[in-house]
Parts: structure tokens; sequence; C-alpha cells
């Protein structure tokens, strides 16, 4: 049942009154996982011993995504130390730090062929540096075995930890994504563990530190926002320099977690887009199932075409 699962997964969020769990619009609707792909996918994953953001997160597009053998790879274990209200990643004491793992992502990456690949993890905040040495050395160990591989990593925000997006920016990713995730007035009952400013300022830290790195930022609609306040979140975004942002519709988990507020129609999903777009970034992906990293390979293309096109000629 879906309190028992909250339970287990979330024990902080037991006091909690449960909220309704409002039925998906039609637009709303995915295919049950079933390819060859997806179970070969699944089993190497297994036989690594790494966690993938797409089962512990709850992704819709995990049928499509694996059937294609897209994965985006779970690090630093599978327990994040925060305790955000939309997340369905488990909370709790987190896992001890497996100093195999940046070989095993390696192999992975090899095994299956990538030539984009996704890097994120839960919150570490009882890690000095927030888990950011163990990014970087996994940023190496792709380079080493598959050097043609572009490398996308969704980091956390680094909060306390002084020296930590250097270090992954140093290692050299492709692009650097950090979601935002939701509107600062928000924030307390969505995102408490976190700062808005906080995450812009690491945002436009990775730019400066890397000119040409592509930037990356993602938030949910759908918890209470107003469409002015998301404008407000681009116009942020975009004085941070970052060149991508993603628009997706937030879908509660369980009955313990934050309510959805409503469904955003896709004719608004494509307003949002235009108007991202209209302010300047490089690439804007916008509707019910856009999340982070769903096709995240393709989008990348896309980024180096737009930046491409924005250069003078020489």
């Amino acid at each position: 049942m879906p309190n028992e699962t909250a339970l287990l997964r979330h024990p902080e969020k037991a006091h909690r009154p449960d909220t309704p769990l409002l039925r998906k619009p039609d637009w709303i609707r995915v295919k049950a996982p079933m390819s060859t792909e997806f179970a070969e996918t699944r089993a190497l994953m297994r036989k690594l011993g790494l966690n993938t953001v797409c089962e512990e997160a709850a992704c819709p597009n995990i049928g499509e995504c694996w059937k294609q053998k897209h994965a985006t790879v779970m690090i630093l274990g599978s327990r994040c130390t925060r305790a955000c209200a939309f997340c369905n990643v488990a909370t709790g004491r987190p896992d001890l730090l497996d100093p195999h793992e940046p070989a095993h992502v390696a192999e992975a990456c090899a095994a299956l062929g990538f030539h984009h690949i996704v890097i994120t993890s839960v919150d570490r905040d009882d890690l000095p540096d927030g888990g950011a040495g163990h990014f970087a050395e996994t940023i190496r160990r792709i380079r080493a075995t598959s050097p043609q591989t572009t490398i996308e990593v969704l980091t956390p925000d680094f909060l306390k930890k002084p020296g930590a997006i250097e270090t992954v920016i140093e290692a050299g990713p492709d692009v650097l994504n950090h979601n935002l995730e939701t509107v600062p007035r928000l924030y307390r009952s969505v995102r408490p563990g976190a700062r808005y400013f906080h995450s812009l300022r690491l945002l436009q830290r990775a730019k400066e530190l890397s000119p040409t790195i592509f930037t990356k930022s993602g938030m949910m609609v759908g918890l209470g926002e107003t469409l002015d306040e998301v404008g407000q979140v681009m116009d942020d975004l975009r004085a941070a320099d970052v060149d991508f942002m993603t628009i997706g519709q937030y879908l509660q988990p369980t009955r313990k977690h934050h309510h959805v507020d409503r469904f955003v129609t896709p004719t608004e999903f494509s307003q949002l887009k235009q108007q991202g777009l209209g302010k300047g970034f490089l690439l804007v992906a916008a509707s019910p199932l856009t999340r982070s990293s769903h096709h995240a390979g393709d989008d990348f293309k896309k980024l180096q075409a737009a930046r491409a096109a924005k250069l003078p000629a020489e």
C-alpha cells in the first residue's frame, strides 16, 4: 500500500497527513516497461551494484529510456540525507561510500555503449565535500574507458561544502545540471533543506569556472506556483547564464508526499517553452513528462547546434 511504502522509504514523512492522489489526466499516460532492452539494462545495473534515479525516483519515462539503453546512474548510495517533500528517493542513514562505484559506473557506460551519460546522486550532507570527489573520480574513470562519451552531471547543491563545485568542474564534465525544482516561495514546503539563491549561485559559479561548459536546470510545475513566478525563475536562471531549462509536471509518489495542486495542460507547457526561448535559453524542454535527464543525449546535440548557430561566422 502507498502508506506502507512511504513509511519504509520515508520515515520522516510518517507524521504527515495523507493527501489525495489525484487522477492523472489523459495526457499523462506511459506504457509499462516490458522490453528486452529494459530487462538487460536492469540486469546490468544489478550485476554492478549500481543505483539509478530512474528507479529510485519512480520516473515515468523509465520504459522508454531503458528500451533505448539510456539510464541515469545515481552515485553515493541509495539513501539521501535530505527530506524533500516531492522526492521518492529513500531517506535516512546514508550508505557507506563504495570506493569501487566510479569504476563500476565506467564499466556500465562501456558495456551499454553510451554516447552520453547522466550521473546524479543523493544528497550527502554527511561527507566533508558533499560527494564532489566521488563525482570527479567517476568522470575521470569514464573518460579513461569511454573517451567518446559525453558526460552530464546532475549534482546536489553542495550546501556548506566550500570547494565542492570547483572539484566537479575541474574533472571536466560536458554539462553541469542542478535543479532549482520550484519557485522561491515554495522552498520551505517543497525543498526545505535547500536555499534558492545558493542553487542559483552554484550554477553561475560553474559557468565562471568553465565558460564553455553547458549549464542546465529544471523545475516542476503543479505544486502551487503561479505562471508569473515561473517567469521569474527563468529570468533568474538567465541572469546566471544558464543555457538549458527543463520544465515538467510534478507527480505525487505517495499520499505522504506533497500534493499535486493541479495538472498543467500541454498548451500551457508549450507557452512556457516559447516564453523561455524568448528569454534567451539555448534550449527549453517543457512538457508534462519532461524530466531532467529525458532525451539528454539528443538534447546535448541540440545544445551544441544552438550554440554554434549563435557564434559569429569566421
